[in-house]
C-alpha cells in the first residue's frame, strides 16, 4: 500500500471507529517503547517534567494583544529550552508580533509526557480561557507513537480538538509529529521504525486537521539532516527534545502559518502554489504525504474549480510559507486581520 494510502486508512479509521495496525506493527511499537525507556532510564531527565516558562506578553506595540495558546506536548512548552523566551510559543510571539504590530500574549495549556488523547481536556481549558484565544498552536504526537497509541485512535482526538476550536471561531495551526528517526540513542534497525511509524503519523495528521478545518505545519521530517548532524546544538542535553536552536527552527517554520490564518500576511491566505518552490495542489492524501517528506511544509484545504473535493477526496494546497524579514515587516504591520483574502 502506497503512503497516501496509509494516511488515507489510518485517517478513514479515525472517521468510523475501525482499523488498527497488524501483529507486526504492535510487535515494532512494543520494541520502540522498551528501547524508549531503557534510553530515558540511562539519561535520567535533566529538566524534571514542567518547561521553562514562556508565559507572558510580547512585542511593544500598543492595542489588545493577540491571544496565542499552546497545547500538546513536552514540544509545546519547550522542554530542553534553558530559557522561557526560547520556548516555541515565545519564538512564534516574538516573531508575530512585529508583523502584526501588536502584542503577543502567550499562555501554555500543554503537557509534558502528553498525548492526543489529552487535547481533550486542553482544549476545554483553551475555551474557557479568558481572554479567548485567537490562535491556537498544537504540538503533538511522539508520545502516541512510543506509547502504542493507536494512530486512529490519536488522529481522531487531534481531529476532534481542532473541529470543536474552529467551531468556536479560534484559528488552529498543528505541528505534527516530529521524526523520531533523528534520536540516535535508538538503535539503528528501530530507527527506521520509529521515523516510518511518526512520519505515517504526520500525514494522517495532517488530513485530520485539514478536514476539520485546521491548517497543518510539517514537523515529522523537520531539519532531520540537521537534527542528525549537529546533534550537539539541535538537541538538548536529555537527547530526546530540542535544544534552544531546535526550537528556534521549530517556531520559525510555525510562524508564517499563524501569521497568514490570522490574516496579517496580505495576499498569502489564498497565494496560488508555485510549483517552481515545490508547492502545489493534490488530494488531501497525497498533499499529506508531500509534506511529511518535507520541513516546514503547510498543508491546508483549498478548491478546485469551485469544488472542495474530487475524485479521491479533499483538495488541499502545500506550501511553504516564508516569514517577512525585518525589513520588510513595517509594509505589513497594522494590516486589519478582519480583511481577509
Amino acid at each position: 500500500m502506497s503512503r497516501a494510502g496509509r494516511a488515507r486508512k489510518i485517517a478513514a479509521a479515525a472517521a468510523f471507529g475501525g482499523g488498527g495496525i497488524g501483529a507486526l506493527g504492535m510487535a515494532a511499537y512494543g520494541l520502540l517503547l522498551t528501547e524508549v525507556k531503557m534510553a530515558r532510564k540511562l539519561i535520567g531527565r535533566p529538566f524534571g517534567d514542567a518547561g521553562p516558562g514562556g508565559e507572558g506578553r510580547y512585542g511593544d506595540f500598543p492595542g489588545d494583544p493577540i491571544q496565542l495558546i499552546m497545547l500538546g506536548d513536552s514540544t509545546s512548552v519547550g522542554l530542553g529550552a534553558d530559557q522561557g523566551r526560547e520556548t516555541p510559543g515565545a519564538v512564534i510571539a516574538a516573531g508575530l508580533a512585529p508583523i502584526a504590530g501588536r502584542p503577543v500574549e502567550v499562555r501554555m495549556f500543554g503537557r509534558v509526557g502528553g498525548q492526543s488523547g489529552e487535547l481533550e481536556g486542553q482544549t476545554t481549558r483553551a475555551l474557557d480561557a479568558e481572554p479567548k484565544p485567537d490562535v491556537v498552536v498544537i504540538m503533538v504526537g511522539a508520545n502516541d507513537v512510543t506509547h502504542r497509541v493507536r494512530p486512529q485512535e490519536a488522529v481522531r482526538a487531534l481531529e476532534a480538538s481542532v473541529r470543536r476550536l474552529r467551531e468556536a471561531g479560534v484559528e488552529v495551526v498543528v505541528g505534527t509529529c516530529p521524526d523520531l528517526g533523528t534520536i540516535k540513542d535508538i538503535p539503528r534497525p528501530l530507527r527506521y521504525v520509529a521515523q516510518r511509524l511518526s512520519r505515517q503519523l504526520a500525514a494522517a495528521q495532517t488530513i485530520g486537521v485539514v478536514e476539520a478545518g485546521g491548517s497543518s505545519v510539517s514537523l515529522a521530517d523537520l531539519l532531520a539532516d540537521e537534527f542528525a548532524t549537529h546533534r550537539l546544538e539541535m538537541f538538548a542535553k536529555d537527547r530526546f527534545h530540542p535544544s534552544a536552536t531546535g526550537y528556534a527552527r521549530v517556531g520559525e517554520a510555525i510562524l508564517p502559518t499563524v501569521a497568514t490564518v490570522l490574516g496579517y500576511l496580505p495576499g498569502e491566505r489564498d497565494r496560488v502554489p508555485d510549483y517552481r518552490r515545490g508547492e502545489g495542489i493534490d488530494d488531501i492524501a497525497h498533499a499529506a504525504v508531500r509534506a511529511a517528506e518535507s520541513p516546514g511544509t503547510e498543508v491546508s484545504g483549498t478548491e478546485v474549480s469551485g469544488a472542495e473535493r474530487g475524485p479521491r477526496g479533499r483538495w488541499a494546497a502545500f506550501r511553504r510559507r516564508r516569514a517577512p524579514q525585518k525589513d520588510e515587516q513595517a509594509l505589513v504591520a497594522g494590516a486589519d486581520p478582519s480583511q481577509k483574502p
